[in-house]
């Protein structure tokens, strides 16, 4: 299967740089997945669309102010003054370790301290092809405190672009963080549950839905494209995922009473679908308890186990993300999708509009 046959034509004004507000107003694309009709809503109508006992699952993961600036102080021996970097935070490996990227790459070198601010620095360890290895000198709680005081939230780079465009470069943090938001650990928002507000939330269980929460720490993998033409040949990027007992067990519950599972977003899907396979030996659709790193690449011919209906957004072309909804709609039921949505004007990738699969 070839990457290029999942690509489409979208013209620029339909790529959002800024959320709809409030954010529930945004329009939704529902998609019946038997026959691939379609039917304009907003998600505001989302309460009515559901039916009572169906298991809503998020992801709670919380997006941390990735993007960083940083002055490096060379040693005397290269007599060098100062010089200044981009730092982006893309994984933590353990403790006060993370995997980042780093602009200008090749004016770094190892051992160097990057100074962030008067609390926060971190020593350049060693290099993995485009991946840097820093280690900051705080850890835990106290970390992420002062994350939260000089870090600036790692939108994707067309949202920059297009606000730029539009000399607007100033980024809400609240714009980018889902109102559920707990984890900390994202580098990017699992942007299906921006739609979301407090009130959509109250009346969805006043209609009898049921919430339940998982954690995925997003990487920035999900903002790469699929690189190999052939896709059987890429090798998806790792993200943590953690699913507790209880939830388990009342995701389950509702598996065998016939209620319908549906994932708000793709990485809800891949911690599902994960904890899923996990339980191969099972004799049922059940899922079990788990955490730890999952590198689950679902494209066209993948076997479902677990979800039932899909909440995402319209993706980017020849992302691995288009291709996990194609998987599950169909590959034309998307193409038609997404050619009706460019032709209806719909918004698109992160802050755009977004589509229910059902």
């Amino acid at each position: 299967m070839k990457i290029s046959e999942f690509n489409y034509n979208l013209p620029n004004e339909l790529i959002a740089a800024h959320p709809v507000e409030p954010r529930d107003s945004a329009r939704m694309l529902v998609m019946d997945r038997a026959s691939g009709a379609l039917t304009d809503k907003h998600f505001t109508d989302l309460p009515e669309i559901l039916r009572p006992g169906d298991v809503l699952v998020f992801n709670d993961s919380k997006v941390i102010p990735a993007r960083l600036q940083a002055t490096v102080i060379a040693s005397e021996a290269r007599q060098s003054s100062s010089r200044s970097f981009e730092v982006l935070l893309v994984k933590n490996l353990e403790g006060s370790t993370w995997e980042c990227w780093v602009k200008p790459g090749k004016k770094a070198k190892t051992g160097d301290i990057f100074q962030f601010s008067d609390k926060l620095s971190a020593e350049f360890i060693r290099r993995d092809d485009d991946i840097f290895i820093l280690k900051f000198n705080l850890d835990g709680p106290a970390f992420f405190s002062e994350l939260g005081k000089i870090g600036e939230m790692p939108v994707p780079p067309y949202i920059l672009k297009a606000r730029h465009e539009k000399h607007d470069e100033v980024v809400d943090k609240d714009d980018y963080q889902t109102v559920y938001a707990r984890a900390e650990g994202s580098v990017a928002a699992p942007t299906a549950g921006l739609h979301f507000t407090a009130e959509l939330l109250e009346r969805l269980r006043e209609r009898g839905v049921h919430l339940e929460y998982v954690t995925l720490h997003v990487g920035l993998g999900t903002f790469q494209s699929v690189t190999a033409e052939n896709i059987e040949d890429f090798q998806i990027h790792s993200e943590y995922y953690e699913i507790s007992p209880e939830t388990a067990m009342r995701l389950n519950d509702a598996k065998r009473e016939g209620r319908r599972v549906i994932a708000v977003g793709t990485t809800t899907v891949r911690v599902l679908e994960s904890a899923a396979k996990n339980c191969e030996p099972c004799r049922t659709a059940a899922i079990l308890p788990s955490s730890g790193e999952t590198n689950i690449f679902i494209y066209p011919g993948y076997t479902w186990r677990f979800v039932d209906g899909m909440i995402t957004n319209f993706h980017m072309p020849q992302s691995s993300l288009l291709l996990l909804v194609s998987a599950f709609a169909g590959t034309n039921n998307i193409r038609n999708a997404y050619d009706y949505a460019v032709e209806n004007k719909y918004r698109f990738y992160s802050y755009g509009d977004g589509m229910v699969i059902i």
